[in-house]
């Protein structure tokens, strides 16, 4: 069977799988999207048997399978109705198999030379903004304490953006360099997270603002890492800062 061919079955079965997901009573929707995300872990393992070696079961794997667990922990807080469920599983559907295509890239690259490799850095880094936005937004969404806030953020931050690092260079193993760069952002988003918890944000305007600190953080470590941080790239990135944190000024309502 070839690799495509893989990646579209195993895209169906946990599009069906999260279709499944509506039908379980919500007092276990926790227990339904933890069975998820080990059925999504396993079927991404199968689909990606073929090239996965060594590290790259703990920074390839992940993204897919915390992906699968977001839209899984997102799709509990769309409003009831088979189009707008049906919208978002055909969305996921068509999310999981481009990861599958991105990762398939990324191993086969540890290997040797291969010319999608910027392609697949972009859809990675998106993919990752994404599923870090819909974790983001749910974990608001719970109106839990400050400090679970900023515990629960990062926890999923860190597996992603370890993986999105180590993508950049595919070494073989990882380094302590980039352990301490991952845990720096991840502890970085756990105190913003904090942060803002106390503020009037509404659950979208704190989901996006924390996604934005991730956006800044984790691409001026990716441009470093592939030594390419130039004044320009960083004066870029900045506004992008700078911008989002006025615009989140404005649209916040305060008493």
């Amino acid at each position: 069977m070839s690799k495509r061919r893989k990646f579209v079955i195993s895209s169906l079965i946990l599009s069906l799988a999260l279709l499944a997901i509506q039908y379980i009573s919500i007092d276990f929707r926790f227990v339904a999207v933890f069975v998820f995300f080990v059925i999504s872990f396993i079927v991404s393992a199968v689909a990606l048997l073929d090239d996965l070696k060594g590290v790259e079961w703990f920074t390839i794997i992940p993204l897919p399978a915390l992906y699968a667990a977001s839209v899984a922990l997102f799709y509990f807080l769309v409003p009831e109705g088979w189009m707008a469920r049906t919208f978002i599983m055909t969305l996921f559907g068509f999310g999981m198999y481009a990861i599958y295509l991105t990762c398939n890239i990324f191993s086969v690259a540890a290997v040797r030379t291969i010319q999608l490799l910027r392609a697949a850095h972009a859809v990675g880094f998106l993919l990752t903004l994404v599923t870090l936005l819909l974790f983001y937004n749910t974990i608001f969404s719970l109106k839990l304490h400050f400090w679970l806030n900023g515990i629960m953020t990062g926890i999923v931050t860190f597996p992603l953006v370890l993986s999105a690092l180590w993508s950049v260079k595919l070494e073989e193993k990882i380094s302590p360099t980039m352990w301490k760069q991952t845990g720096l952002l991840a502890l970085g988003v756990f105190e913003v997270a904090m942060i803002i918890s106390f503020l009037p944000l509404t659950v979208w305007v704190a989901s996006i603002f924390l996604v934005t600190v991730i956006y800044v953080g984790l691409g001026l470590l990716q441009h470093e890492i592939s030594e390419r941080l130039f004044p320009q790239t960083l004066q870029e990135y900045l506004f992008v800062a700078v911008f989002v944190f006025l615009a989140t000024l404005v649209v916040t309502k305060w008493k």
